[in-house]
């Protein structure tokens, strides 16, 4: 295996934080083990893994994690949860960026985002279909403020999604901020990241819940969930790595000779 399989020549590292509760791993008079975990946006591999007691100790895990990579260049995405200033501050002192969603939870912050003139900004826009549903995304970015307050914010951007579905509109706007400036970022790559960040809820987390049925496994012995759940991330990382369309597929490929998967590994 490659030593940084996610980082090419000119390419700069994208890695995804998002935390997932193995439920089916909660024994009697105990809390389900929570697993906050690592992902690179390019090639879907699961760079690290910790566990934490609680979910609401996915904040301090965040910087937990990201000691064990180089941060020099790269960018961190992670949702509103993360969007804490001593985050932010222990990234871009590595050397490394971000980009964070700001919701209600950091009401002072949203506030501030939510004021800044979006209606003289000019706006970039593109359209998705698929799926029986149309989604407009639309983005305006503005450069951050000083009464933002918010360390190493230098961009924030307002995105707008405009889904149509059997008739159906919802609109939902958010908004982002990162310590990339505008010649690093631009407002279709601050788009293009935070659309990217959900992919470790598709490429990760749903292919753990749904095709190794994670939250059912009765598997709730001392550190056996943790241990079978990074066993799970491995697996995926390995066939995402071997340029597989689908997981599901290529499982029951490897499933049908116990030769297959020790080839993969031996070759990966």
């Amino acid at each position: 295996m490659d030593a940084d399989p996610g980082r090419g020549p000119g390419r700069r590292r994208v890695i995804a934080i998002d935390g997932k509760t193995v439920r089916g791993a909660k024994a009697a008079g105990q809390v389900a083990p929570h697993l906050v975990a690592a992902l690179d946006h390019t090639i879907g591999i699961v760079l690290g893994q910790v566990q934490v007691a609680t979910k609401s100790n996915e904040i301090p895990a965040l910087r937990t994690l990201l000691e064990a990579f180089d941060l020099v260049g790269a960018v961190i995405t992670a949702d509103a949860m993360h969007t804490q200033t001593t985050t932010a501050a222990y990234i871009t002192a590595r050397g490394g960026h971000y980009v964070f969603t700001v919701k209600a939870n950091q009401p002072g912050l949203f506030a501030r985002c939510k004021a800044l003139p979006w209606a003289k900004i000019r706006a970039t826009s593109a359209v998705d279909v698929g799926h029986g549903r149309r989604v407009r995304r639309t983005i305006k970015v503005a450069a951050a403020p000083a009464l933002l307050d918010f360390a190493g914010a230098v961009q924030v951007a307002q995105i707008r999604r405009t889904r149509t579905q059997a008739g159906n509109k919802s609109v939902e706007v958010v908004y982002v901020i990162t310590s990339l400036p505008s010649t690093q970022a631009s407002p279709t790559q601050i788009a293009t990241w935070v659309q990217g960040h959900w992919g470790i809820e598709n490429k990760l987390h749903w292919v753990r819940d749904v095709i190794f049925d994670e939250d059912r496994s009765s598997i709730r012995t001392g550190n056996a969930p943790r241990v079978m759940a990074t066993l799970r991330s491995t697996a995926i990382s390995v066939l995402h790595l071997t340029g597989t369309g689908g997981i599901a597929r290529a499982t029951r490929h490897h499933a049908r000779d116990a030769h297959r998967p020790v080839q993969l590994l031996l070759t990966c």
